[in-house]
């Protein structure tokens, strides 16, 4: 509840102002007389629940253009971003094995102590898994090893198929003489994971036949707050990790894991506007207006909108949207919670609205920047779902950080407007730099003609 209410601190004060939920003209469902007709938007908060808060594979060495298994100073890297409360984990496949990995414990790494990010080297916290999914042989002496078998998935089975720390009677090199971990915290909520091959062509000492280095390959990293995201000690791998600890391939686990993460935002009031033509809000490549998109983009709040907007000439009917349907007055529209608002227009009429994706510095949604026509070339009224028309956009007014974890986005920051400003300053689809939510997984978008 604090975080919450700190958040409707930042919806500022127009939210709380009634007045603000209507629109200009009437809202009569048909007016024979003007030609009007009366249409109803709602907007819905589509986001469904995750475990996970970031995930993804790690394939490619730095340095490198393509995937690959890393050898004696080789490294992967990952960025992620994290809250307190977050913890890491992850799993790459120690190549000269049948189906061993290294990886935390099962319940991760804590990425924060207290409210302080951590940082440095996390090696001592790793340890050698055995994925109880094929029978172990002689480290790097096996044929149905990676570097020596003929194919994927080709060794007998484990008579113990749970998952459990190495302990089958073979001599492996400590933890730490093959692989290195540093965390590295980059501020405002973002990390870096470097995972370092440190292993020699000393380090693996077989049963017979010369010493060997030990490669590590592509693996799998999740950032979560429950525990066991990747496995639980003593039961039966799943989810692809077998694919993993057997072939360095985390094809199969890495979209696993994507299916169950997820930002569920919650949406921010906004405001609409019906006009003949122009770009009422904002302009694809054009600087903000200054009519009150940074405030919306920003904080939430639409009211600098209304009062810069209303009553402006070529806009018939102007509005917030601000309190969900069923709520008892303004506020955030959260997972499966929606907005509604009401209005009439004539054929020739658009309308374009704005509402902001609030696990951001300045994203919000809303349809071209020409707005939507609310008529077709024969007169047929816009009805139906028009999610597909909507798009994610960046006002362009604040530097963006990793969703759901920046310090200057609303649930994180001290007050309103406090983040740097965006070096590109332009209005601008969202780009892919972060892991924003696809369109259509957190907004619905419905126009009802009447």
């Amino acid at each position: 509840m604090k975080t919450r209410s700190k958040f409707l601190t930042f919806l500022v004060l127009g939210l709380a102002l009634g007045v603000l939920g209507g629109c200009s003209d009437d809202d009569d469902p048909v007016n024979v007389t003007t030609g009007t007709k009366s249409f109803t938007v709602t907007i819905e908060n589509v986001a469904a629940a995750a475990d996970f808060f970031a995930s993804g594979v790690f394939n490619t060495p730095v340095g490198a253009s393509a995937p690959a298994a890393i050898g004696p100073g080789g490294a992967y890297e990952v960025s992620f971003g994290a809250t307190p409360g977050h913890k890491l984990s992850f799993a790459t496949m120690m190549v000269q094995s049948n189906d061993l990995f290294y990886a935390p414990g099962a319940d991760g790494i804590a990425l924060y102590s207290g409210t302080t990010p951590v940082a440095g080297d996390i090696t001592n916290q790793l340890m050698l898994w055995d994925a109880g999914s094929e029978a172990n042989e002689d480290p790097g002496l096996g044929m149905n090893q990676a570097p020596r078998q003929s194919g994927p998935n080709s060794g007998p089975a484990d008579g113990n198929n749970t998952v459990r720390l190495v302990n089958d009677g073979f001599t492996y090199p400590a933890v730490g003489s093959v692989i290195q971990a540093t965390l590295t915290n980059d501020g405002q909520g973002l990390f870096t994971l470097r995972i370092e091959n440190v292993s020699t062509d000393l380090t693996l000492t077989p049963s017979s036949g010369p010493s060997v280095a030990v490669p590590m390959a592509p693996g799998v990293f999740v950032v979560h707050s429950g525990g066991n995201p990747l496995f639980v000690s003593g039961m039966p791998a799943s989810g692809g990790l077998a694919a993993l600890a057997e072939d360095g391939n985390p094809a199969l686990l890495g979209p696993v894991l994507a299916d169950d993460t997820g930002l569920g935002s919650p949406l921010a009031p906004g405001f609409f506007a019906v006009h003949t033509s122009g770009k009422p809000l904002y302009g694809m490549g054009m600087a903000d207006m200054g009519n009150g998109l940074e405030n919306l983009a920003e904080d939430g709040d639409p009211s600098v909108l209304m009062a810069a907007l209303d009553g402006t000439a070529g806009l018939s009917a102007t509005g917030v949207f601000n309190t969900p349907l069923g709520g008892a007055g303004p506020g955030p529209l959260l997972p499966g919670s929606s907005y509604q608002f009401t209005f009439s227009a004539k054929a020739g009429d658009r309308l374009s609205f704005a509402t902001m994706l609030v696990q951001s510095n300045d994203l919000f949604f809303g349809p071209g920047d020409t707005g939507l026509a609310l008529f077709d070339a024969g007169g047929m009224p816009l009805s139906g779902d028009i999610t597909a028309q909507i798009m994610l956009w960046d006002a362009g007014t604040e530097h963006n950080q990793w969703p759901g974890a920046g310090s200057h986005q609303p649930l994180r920051q001290s007050g309103p407007n406090t983040g740097a400003a965006d070096p590109m300053a332009t209005v601008r689809v969202a780009g892919n730099e972060f892991p924003y939510p696809a369109v259509g997984s957190a907004i619905r978008i419905t126009v009802t003609a009447q």
